[in-house]
Formats: C-alpha cells, structure tokens, sequence
C-alpha cells in the first residue's frame, strides 16, 4: 500500500430520484453536487440507478412465457430515459467534476450504444473529467428482466490520493469472490450504491468493512409511492406499494465495522464524514484478507477482467 493523504472528506447524498426522468434527475443530481461543494469534498456518492431511478414492485408485464404490451411501454419509457455513457449527461457530470474538483460516484441505468441492451451501472469521474464505469456482474432476482448481465467493465478501480476506490452495486456484495477480486486491487474506500433499507443489510456492510479493512460508504435512496409517474401503465401494481418504498440506511463505517456515521432514515439528506485514511493500513496489522491472513498456496482466485 503506498503512503495516502490523511484524511478524505466525503459527501454521500441519500436522495430521491425523479423517477423514469433523466432530465429531472441529472438536475437533481447536478444540484446536489452544488450544495455539497459548499463543504469541499473529496468525494461525493449517490445511490444505485439515481438515473433514472429504481423501478421497485414493478413487474414491466412480465409473467412466466408472456409479456403484456403495457409492460412493454413502461420498460421502453424507462429505456428511454437510460444514458449512454460518455454521451450529454456524462459531459454535463464531468464537468462537474472538474468545477468541484471532487471524484463523484453515482448509479445510473446505462443503454449500450450498440445493442440498447441496458445495464445496471455506476461510474465513477475524476476531477480532471474523466471516469469508469462499472456494470453490475449478475442482476438481482426479477432485475434480469430489465437489466443484463456485466459483459465488460467488471472491477474497475479509480487510483485516487487516498488509495484506489471500487463499487460493488448492492447484491453484489453477496458475491465472496467479487468482494476478494476489489480486495486485491488494494481498495481502501469500498462504495456500495444500492436500494436494501432492511435491517439485515446493516450486518452485511459491518461485515464487509471488517472483512475488507476499507471503509464502507452505503449509499441508499428514498423512494416513496408518490414518486413513480402516475401515468405508468402498472398504476394500480404501484398503488398497492407502502408510502415508502425504500426509506434510505444511508451510513459509512470504518475498517473496524464501527460506524462513523449512522443510518439514516425516511429523509434526503447529504452525510459528510471526515475518513481518517490511516487506518485501512492499521487495521490490517492482525488481518489482511489477502496477504498475511491469506493462503495462496491453497486458495487462489482467478479473474477475468474486460
């Protein structure tokens, strides 16, 4: 691990998206990223898909062996409001970058360029605008329907002066072998954009940033009823949803699992925490998940990178 600057100001955003709008949600975004320049960041973090949004309870008209053409204008209203990388909504976020001079993350439902096919997607930019972009390797439950399997950008890591940051997008760190792939690129700050407000989640993230001896940043959303289009053809599916949806956790812990900031709850808000960038390297006096407290010689893991 090479020497890190001291300390790492971050501004996670827990925030609702305007859902199925681009537009509206790369003006919220853009906003947030104002306010938050008030306090000089390092680094600012928003939720999984905040572009456009999390579609939770909808179904897109999906059965088992049929679809229903209402479905089929929902998802391509949703598609339409996707972004194609590196197209106007990236150069309008990478300015950003370059005006607060912070390293922004955010979650955003990405069309491929070619195919359309669409991916859950975050992208990190740096501060002179450029960025990377990691897809979510394996879709979560009913996600598969709308969303496609990672064919490239796997483990993407950004070098940064507090030492290389990753994501992994929510259920994704359900996968041990993509924890351990983000661990040997030497991660320090492990960003998880994600949409899990049950309590069990919180035991996850503990874990991992034990487990990792990073810091866990979890950026979640609000998502109340009121915030899907009320034009959508599956009005009645989301009228039966409660008036939270998703009602936020967002928090960020140490290396040791201790929070440095606790969750919080059925609000938007930005979190800003101070990082002390000296103790992923302490931590690891008595663990290293992939030096001393490792066994090559017995386990090995072999990735496939794109």
């Amino acid at each position: 691990m090479k020497d890190l600057e001291p300390t790492c100001k971050i501004a996670l955003v827990q925030a609702e998206p305007v859902m199925f709008n681009k537009s509206a949600s790369l003006k919220k975004v853009l906003q947030y990223i104002n306010e938050a320049a008030s306090q000089k960041p390092n680094l600012i973090v928003f939720p999984e898909l905040f572009i456009p949004g999390y579609p939770v309870g909808m179904n897109f008209g999906f059965s088992m062996g049929k679809r229903s053409e209402e479905g089929r204008i929902d998802w391509k209203r949703y598609y339409d409001a996707s972004i194609v990388a590196g197209e106007t909504e990236f150069r309008q976020l990478a300015e950003a970058a370059k005006k607060t001079e912070a390293y922004i993350s955010l979650g955003f439902s990405e069309r491929d360029a070619v195919s359309g096919t669409l991916y859950n997607s975050n992208v990190i930019f740096e501060p002179d605008g450029s960025y990377k972009v990691h897809r979510k390797l394996k879709p979560t439950g009913s996600e598969r329907l709308v969303w496609g399997d990672a064919n490239k950008d796997y483990f993407p890591v950004t070098e940064t002066p507090w030492g290389p940051i990753g994501s992994m997008i929510c259920w994704e760190s359900y996968m041990p072998l993509a924890r351990v792939a983000l661990y040997q690129k030497g991660i320090t700050i492990y960003i998880s954009p994600n949409t899990n407000d049950n309590p069990e989640w919180q035991a996850t993230i503990q874990h991992i940033a034990i487990e990792g001896k990073c810091f866990f940043v979890n950026a979640d959303m609000i998502i109340r009823r009121s915030s899907y289009p009320s034009d959508l053809c599956e009005h009645n599916i989301i009228s039966e949803l409660p008036e939270f949806v998703c009602r936020g956790g967002s928090c960020i812990l140490d290396p040791y699992g201790h929070y440095l900031t606790k969750p919080v709850w059925d609000e938007e808000t930005i979190i800003y925490a101070e990082l002390d960038m000296s103790l992923p390297a302490a931590c690891k006096m008595e663990h290293d998940v992939i030096g001393h407290y490792a066994r090559p010689d017995i386990l090995e893991l072999k990735v496939s990178e794109k």
